[in-house]
């Protein structure tokens, strides 16, 4: 019998982990993916300090569309701040999802906004 969903993600999740870190010039983009909502922080590893935030749940996100085009909206979001800090390149950590639905419209949006990664 093979893995349940929640223990691929988690296994996916770990092994991201061991090679994704990051640092002040290239902090980690980490994504967190619910049913309804998603959300991405900037984290610095080095300090264990998150940067900026962006979530489908602010303000200033147009939270209207689809999921995809919200997701859009957040990494759009999430990039014009991390460009606001100096910050150009992210490294990218999916969080043990799929890169494909709504975590790849944030990537995509991340990117249009000027992220490199």
């Amino acid at each position: 019998m093979g893995l349940s969903t929640t223990e691929r993600k988690l296994r996916i999740r770990r092994r991201i982990r061991k090679v994704s870190f990051g640092t002040e010039a290239r902090p980690r983009l980490s994504i967190f993916r619910s049913n309804k909502e998603i959300y991405a922080q900037l984290i610095d590893d080095n300090k264990g300090v998150t940067l900026a935030a962006a979530s489908s749940r602010d303000k200033d996100v147009e939270a209207k569309g689809t999921k995809s085009e919200v997701a859009t909206n957040v990494g759009k979001a999430i990039a014009e701040k991390a460009l606001k800090l100096g910050v150009e390149a992210v490294a990218f950590d999916r969080g043990g999802n799929l890169y494909h639905g709504r975590v790849k419209s944030l990537a995509e949006g991340a990117r249009e906004a000027g992220l490199k990664f």
